[in-house]
């Protein structure tokens, strides 16, 4: 089962990569969309979104799908949210892989923007009064510099951009999410995860520095540790044929 990233993008992203399919010639791989995105249903008014809501969401889905226990991947905010799986329900994971997560207390996640893309980050600060006022223009232009900073390669970025019109992106999940994740600090928790757990990070993500994985490795016994070193944010899209073969490898048991 793999856990996006955002929060408050659905899953559609991920399919900018072949990966999944390939991984799913061995083993049924489970893509959703989260709570509030994509094709889930939308938010009613009033209706929470917080982690306890996800870690539930994720759980039920798994029941649901008859599956005892599961493989759980988690991408960026997705790896967050299968730490907190982790942690709330062991018993249910067999593998756990985290691919450039944020960091185990959320605050702690270290962004680059700022330092490597300063050109891009003032363009989004210009956008910000009109994205603040409802202006849906400038937050799909607010989104699209996001996105513009998270790749090693100029040709994976705008291969990358060119499908950007078919992600969904929701800002009332975002902003639900980020209001309730500053609560937490997973870091106790990994110090208790005794299955086993692969960590990935791309060696230039701007958007999680990869010391924050190298953090979370040391911090989860036996876990193993992979840096794609031509590679940003998305190290499954950068350089498929070895995150699928460092993937796959874990998930046998190799």
């Amino acid at each position: 089962m793999v856990a996006n990233g955002g929060p408050g993008f659905d899953h559609s992203y991920l399919h900018v990569s072949e990966v999944w399919n390939a991984l799913a010639r061995d083993r049924p791989v489970v893509l959703y969309d989260q709570r509030g995105n994509g094709r889930s249903a939308a938010l009613k008014s009033g209706q929470s979104c917080t982690l306890a809501d996800q870690i539930a969401d994720l759980d039920a889905l798994r029941a649901h799908l008859g599956y005892e226990r599961i493989d759980l991947l988690g991408h960026s905010w997705g790896g967050y949210l299968a730490m907190a799986y982790a942690a709330h329900h062991p018993e249910r994971v067999e593998r756990l892989v985290l691919v450039d997560s944020a960091a185990p207390k959320w605050n702690d996640t270290l962004f680059l923007f700022k330092e490597v893309f300063p050109e891009g980050v003032e363009r989004q600060a210009a956008l910000q009064y009109a994205e603040t006022m409802g202006d849906r223009a400038a937050s799909d232009a607010d989104i699209r510099e996001y996105l513009a900073m998270l790749f090693y390669a100029p040709e994976k970025r705008d291969a990358f951009l060119a499908a950007a019109a078919g992600y969904r992106y929701n800002r009332e999940v975002n902003q639900a999410l980020n209001a309730d994740l500053g609560r937490f600090d997973l870091n106790p928790e990994l110090a208790k995860i005794r299955f086993p757990t692969l960590v990935i990070n791309g060696r230039f993500d701007m958007n999680v520095a990869p010391l924050s994985a190298f953090r979370i490795h040391r911090a989860i016994p036996g876990s193993k540790l992979a840096i794609f070193e031509k590679s940003g944010h998305l190290p499954f899209f950068e350089e498929p044929e070895a995150f699928l073969r460092t993937v796959g490898e874990f998930l046998a048991g190799r």
